[in-house]
């Protein structure tokens, strides 16, 4: 009998298995965040019948990209001196200078994820191809960024693959609404 306790003791104790390359949910949050907000600009900024401009659109994409990213780590700031307590002498008592840069610096991947976008409408800045193709490229490729990223959240949240898919499916939904509204608009 005090064997098996002893072997249902170290299973309860025993670490979970993580690993190294695993994203945070705040980089899932904010990668798609970031992949949703540079389709939705994208789409917003490709206007028919105006003259094509794809390198300021890319210019106006990383803005608000670098732009929202502060906002949303400046957010964070914020939450975190509300609910620090002050000493006796008045000083907060918590979080540091430092580690608020580094709340603000933590949004990152929200800009990362806008960066293909930007990129592809260099490229229809290069002539590489219209501004419109361009536009049509990345919000493709978004769509299916959006659909690997949720398979992997729910892969990461330790869900089978059935269920995985279906929920990249259901992150893939955004970037399709905003392909059909793209449409429909136009």
């Amino acid at each position: 009998m005090p064997e098996r306790a002893h072997h249902d003791r170290r299973r309860a104790v025993a670490p979970k298995v993580t690993s190294r390359h695993r994203p945070q949910e705040r980089s899932l949050f904010s990668g798609i965040y970031g992949l949703v907000l540079a389709s939705a600009l994208a789409a917003a900024l490709d206007t028919t019948g105006e003259k094509a401009d794809p390198g300021p659109d890319a210019l106006w994409i990383l803005l608000t990209a670098l732009t929202s990213a502060a906002a949303h780590g400046y957010a964070h700031v914020i939450a975190q001196r509300a609910t620090t307590e002050e000493t006796a002498d008045g000083t907060a008592n918590g979080a540091t200078g430092a580690t608020r840069l580094r709340l603000v610096l933590a949004e990152w991947p929200l800009v990362a994820a806008t960066l293909p976008t930007v990129a592809i409408l260099l490229t229809a800045q290069a002539g590489w191809w219209a501004e419109t193709t361009a536009v049509d490229t990345a919000l493709l490729f978004n769509t299916l960024a959006l659909f690997t990223w949720g398979t992997q959240a729910a892969r990461t949240a330790g869900h089978r693959w059935p269920s995985a898919y279906r929920a990249g499916a259901l992150d893939m939904l955004l970037g399709l609404v905003i392909i059909i509204a793209n449409a429909l608009i136009k």
